[in-house]
């Protein structure tokens, strides 16, 4: 099958996006890089970038939450690996999976990789912090609040999971998710760590990962 013009535009414009994710970790503690410029197709329900995008884009809205989670555990001496909270995260969306027909095997590799990310930005900013404790967060937000709106964005998660299966198992996933995340990196101003994590949390999107 030839892919449409719109794929083609997105594979070239995921050339320069799959370079920048795949250097990025050499980025973890330097200041967002300047744009890709690059141009995306129409993100249109039906169209397979339009069925990635909401992935990249609930990643790193999930990412955003990891902030949160380092600074209600900043001082606190709570570990960032929760095993308990983890599992209970991977039953929950493996059973929404289920209910909306969805491959819960494939949703919870994804998660995991999720959470991981997730723990990465938690690190890094609590290394930031103990290295500039100027830097450190003046207020603990609520661990429980925080919580709810992750579970929140899962579910979102879940249901952008369930919806592109045929995108995820594509020859042509891997260029198209890293287009989609090039702009998500520039929608949302991402400095390197979040850049990294985001990078993180998507490894298991398509299916040939």
């Amino acid at each position: 099958m030839q892919p449409t013009t719109s794929i083609r535009r997105a594979l070239i414009a995921a050339a320069s996006a799959t370079a920048l994710f795949t250097g990025a970790g050499a980025a973890v503690a330097a200041p967002a890089a300047p744009p890709v410029a690059a141009t995306a197709p129409a993100a249109t329900a039906h169209s397979p970038y339009g069925q990635l995008h909401p992935l990249a884009a609930l990643s790193a809205e999930r990412l955003a939450t990891g902030d949160l989670v380092a600074a209600a555990k900043w001082g606190t001496g709570s570990p960032i690996d929760d095993p308990a909270r983890e599992q209970e995260v991977l039953n929950a969306v493996a059973e929404q999976a289920r209910q909306l027909g969805a491959d819960p095997e494939a949703t919870v590799r994804i998660f995991r990789d999720q959470i991981e990310a997730s723990k990465l930005v938690q690190r890094g900013l609590h290394r930031a912090w103990d290295a500039d404790p100027g830097r450190a967060p003046t207020e603990r937000p609520d661990l429980g609040e925080v919580r709810k709106e992750i579970n929140r964005i899962n579910g979102e998660l879940v249901r952008a999971i369930a919806d592109s299966p045929a995108a995820r198992s594509a020859p042509y996933c891997a260029p198209l998710l890293a287009a989609a995340a090039a702009q998500v990196r520039h929608e949302r101003h991402l400095d390197g760590l979040h850049t990294v994590a985001l990078a993180r949390s998507l490894r298991s999107v398509c299916a040939e990962a």
